[in-house]
């Protein structure tokens, strides 16, 4: 019998600390501009309280409603890694909880991100320090018996495919996902947008903001500006 489904890789190329923390402070939707729009998973995915998220994933790709997988990744993890978990979207048991929560706290685990739902949801509303992404609240428990399931393997997220050793941040906006081989350059040029972007935001409330590109896109794509009114005749 094939091993798939059935597999946990207990160890992860995890980018260089320094490299990850680069990403610190950076919003994810300035991180999706500079991957061109691409890399954040679905918005279904949403965050449970305001405390942004930062670290290296440590995937999980678990059957609907079963969390065994989840546990192992628990007990696998580092200080600084974030649990990516694949639940494939099921929504009918909450594969984590309090519980879990806490002993990531104290593993120093940066967070969770799950395609599925978690209960106990008041641990992760009132968290002032871990985040945790899921796309609802669901207090049937989940069930464990033998998996199957996989750890440390490609994972679909939020229909984003998330590797293990990726960098993953999260804030109020979402989740995005970065290959740590093109990381130092997408920081950089995040970095470079922001202050683009901070510098124009305040032109926009001193009211001279330039809106003249509008204009010259329309025209350079073939519309028509008519100088009148609409009429039906």
């Amino acid at each position: 019998m094939s091993n798939f489904g059935n597999r946990v890789y207990s160890k992860v190329n995890r980018p260089e600390k320094e490299l990850v923390e680069q990403f610190s402070n950076l919003e994810v939707a300035d991180i999706s501009d500079c991957m061109n729009k691409m890399g954040c998973i679905d918005s279904s995915i949403r965050p449970f309280n305001d405390v942004n998220l930062l670290g290296t994933a440590v995937t999980v790709k678990v059957p609907g409603g079963n969390n065994l997988m989840f546990h192992a990744a628990l007990s696998l993890a580092k200080e600084g890694d974030v649990i990516v978990v694949d639940g494939e979207g099921y929504t009918g048991r909450g594969i984590c909880g309090e519980n879990m929560i806490e002993i990531a706290r104290q593993k120093g685990i940066r967070g969770f991100v799950v395609d599925g739902a978690i209960r106990d949801s008041k641990a992760a509303v009132n968290s002032k320090d871990f985040p945790v992404f899921a796309k609802m609240i669901q207090p049937n428990g989940a069930a464990k018996g033998n998996g199957p399931g996989e750890v440390n393997v490609p994972v679909s997220v939020g229909g984003t495919v998330i590797y293990p050793g990726d960098i993953i941040v999260g804030d109020e906006d979402g989740v995005v996902a970065v290959r740590p081989q093109y990381a130092e350059t997408i920081a950089a040029e995040t970095k470079e947008l922001a202050e683009k972007q901070a510098k124009n935001l305040e032109l926009i409330k001193a009211g001279k903001s330039d809106r003249s590109w509008v204009t010259k896109a329309l025209e350079n794509a073939g519309y028509k500006i008519l100088d009148q009114t609409w009429d039906e005749n």
